[in-house]
């Protein structure tokens, strides 16, 4: 099966990448999904968080996502042992469903990741998408849509890996900086050569 990964930083528009190849057929594995998943209540990697980050996890069991988010997107230290804690767990379920879309007779999937790059996992894919937008769009949406304050939007912009060095080690480029109708336009572009 081929294996193609989906990645772009936050607020480019990723996501709504995966869902048009979804909903043209293709299988989107979601490490976001996976990440909600491997945190839930009683798995071990929430039992691990609520131990390196005392305060996040609630009295019911939940993990408290802002309050995490507070703490490792200003200290890369921090950031670092979380990832520590749910990367493995996460890489162990996708390929858990990768395994699983392939025994179903599936000859395409694409793994929708941020840090595909960041953990070098690009040269074990088939290839790499590369979603993109402007700064300034990136900072729009997620103003817009996760109620973040301006300083706490850009910390998480800062806080990734800079668009050019994904797009150095892309197969394929998605800029969705611009109109849906163009992003449709570009998503059909790409289908048809992650099919040929």
């Amino acid at each position: 099966m081929r294996i193609y990964g989906l990645t772009g930083n936050i607020g480019c528009g990723k996501s709504t990448v995966a869902r048009l190849l979804a909903q043209s057929g293709v299988p989107v594995v979601d490490a976001d999904q996976l990440a909600r998943e491997v945190v839930l209540p009683g798995e071990p990697a929430l039992l691990e968080i609520a131990a390196r980050f005392p305060g996040v996890v609630s009295a019911e069991g939940q993990l408290d996502r802002k309050a995490l988010g507070a703490r490792v997107f200003v200290d890369e230290g921090e950031r670092r042992a979380l990832n520590a804690i749910v990367h493995p767990r996460i890489a162990q379920a996708a390929a858990a469903r990768m395994a699983q879309l392939a025994e179903e007779g599936n000859a395409l999937a694409v793994y929708e990741a941020a840090l595909i790059v960041e953990n070098g996992m690009q040269g074990a894919l088939t290839g790499l998408v590369v979603v993109t937008a402007p700064v300034e769009v990136q900072l729009r949406r997620l103003l817009a849509r996760d109620g973040l304050s301006e300083p706490e939007a850009r910390a998480r912009i800062a806080a990734q890996l800079p668009a050019e060095e994904k797009v150095r080690l892309a197969d394929f480029v998605i800029d969705n900086g611009g109109s849906q109708e163009a992003l449709v336009l570009q998503v059909e572009g790409l289908l048809a050569a992650l099919r040929a």
